[in-house]
């Protein structure tokens, strides 16, 4: 019984205890499912976590809830890596990589390196002027 208890207190600090047995993979979100990978992950000894897009379709409350989980993560030693376009993400991350210049094929180059802070005073890349704006 311990077993399942530490799998179910897994799913519900990744914001996921809302799912119920037996539901399918298929009407989960790709946020959803990015979480239940990460909740499979907590389990293991694995130093590097790597999400792409884990606010995909989450609600405000979901990602701050998903902000404080990754926050713990890095404060026990693990080293997180995120893809994604979510401002408050941004916001929160410790170092950010920002390609651009623009988005497809426009894109594909490093235009950024740096800090949260540091990016919102580089007005030549058009992250570091939304997230000024988010922030202002």
């Amino acid at each position: 019984m311990a077993a399942a208890t530490r799998i179910l207190q897994r799913l519900v600090d990744v914001g996921l205890g809302y799912l119920t047995l037996g539901q399918p993979l298929t009407t989960l979100s790709g946020g959803e499912r990015q979480r239940l990978k990460l909740a499979d992950r907590m389990a293991s000894d694995a130093s590097v976590l790597v999400l792409d897009e884990p606010t995909s379709g989450l609600h405000m409350a979901d990602i701050h809830h998903l902000l404080t989980l990754l926050d713990k993560l890095v404060g026990s030693g693990h080293s997180v890596i995120v893809v994604e376009h979510h401002l408050a993400v941004i916001a929160c991350a410790d170092w950010i990589i920002d390609m651009g210049p623009g988005a497809g094929t426009d894109g594909g180059q490093v235009v950024f390196t740096g800090t949260p802070g540091d990016l919102i005073t580089e007005p030549t890349t058009l992250t570091g002027q939304h997230l000024a704006r988010y922030l202002s």
